[in-house]
């Protein structure tokens, strides 16, 4: 079945969100979510998500329940619409087995058997063909479904209150090496921003990741997630790598540099939030100091 003519979240009561991983996805899809709340105020939203990224949707009042990834907690919600925005094999099983009426899921999604409701491509529904962003990808799903076409506003994260100002959030590890700028490149940016804007910086990585090479800088290393979404959000800038706390300090409004490899800016840049990119035009160690600095400059931050 297609979505022509076809509005279910306009009636629905309860739709399901199905966005199992990771933290940028995660952060990207909030977008799609304050669509659908502010279109209708009194639908209740279960997002289904993997325990490690629970921390991205809560204190957002759009969320009316954080679900674990399972048949018993899916169906147990009651959605009368499920919309599959992962793909993969146990989101599309989860959203099968949901017992909502209407199930969806992109058309390009290899499971399709269990939806009957296929989304068209983004660039269909969108009107225009180029590289979407992923949050636009999202939003376009809202659309289809029977959220009035309108501009997609900036991702939606709480945090508590940060009990400092005055520094940087830096993050220079990534998911593979070509996403990784070296470490050199960054102790040379975290000088530049304590001698020049009077930022302390603060490298932050995830458990087990190494951020020995940044000794002389404050370092914080597989904090919880609330806590790194608290962290960033008092900074007075972010730099670092296409990952996914970049999409978080966009989301607080937190001035973004973000140095990219292979991955396109168009479709994983920084959302919502000016901030500057820095692309690599081969491997991402061939990016001088100098540019990532110069990028800093153009945002004119300061503490």
């Amino acid at each position: 079945m297609k979505t022509d003519g076809h509005a279910p979240v306009r009636t629905a009561r309860r739709v399901l969100v199905v966005r199992l991983r990771s933290l940028g996805d995660c952060v990207l899809t909030t977008p799609a979510i304050h669509l659908l709340k502010r279109a209708r105020l009194e639908v209740e939203i279960g997002v289904v998500v993997e325990p490690a990224w629970r921390a991205v949707f809560e204190g957002n009042a759009d969320i009316s329940a954080i679900l674990a990834p399972t048949i018993r907690a899916v169906r147990g919600f009651g959605a009368d619409v499920a919309i599959d925005f992962h793909g993969g094999n146990t989101a599309a099983r989860l959203t099968g087995f949901s017992g909502a009426a209407v199930r969806a899921g992109f058309g390009h999604y290899k499971r399709r058997l269990a939806y009957n409701v296929l989304i068209p491509r983004a660039q269909e529904i969108l009107g225009e063909e180029r590289p979407v962003h992923t949050a636009e990808h999202m939003a376009s799903a809202m659309f289809s479904l029977g959220v009035e076409r309108q501009a997609i506003p900036r991702a939606r994260l709480f945090a508590a209150a940060p009990g400092e100002r005055g520094y940087a959030v830096m993050h220079p590890v990534a998911a593979t090496p070509e996403k990784t700028w070296p470490a050199a490149g960054f102790v040379e940016v975290a000088e530049n921003l304590r001698r020049h804007h009077r930022l302390d910086p603060i490298f932050i990585a995830a458990a087990g990741q190494d951020l020995s090479a940044f000794a002389g800088f404050r370092c914080v290393t597989g904090a919880p997630l609330d806590e790194v979404k608290r962290l960033i959000s008092g900074a007075s800038l972010f730099v670092g790598n296409d990952s996914g706390p970049a999409h978080i300090a966009a989301a607080f409004g937190v001035p973004p540099v973000v140095i990219f490899g292979p991955s396109d800016p168009s479709i994983w840049g920084p959302w919502g939030t000016p901030g500057e990119v820095v692309r690599a035009t081969g491997a991402i160690a061939a990016v001088e100091a100098r540019r990532v600095i110069a990028a800093v400059e153009h945002l004119r931050v300061a503490a």
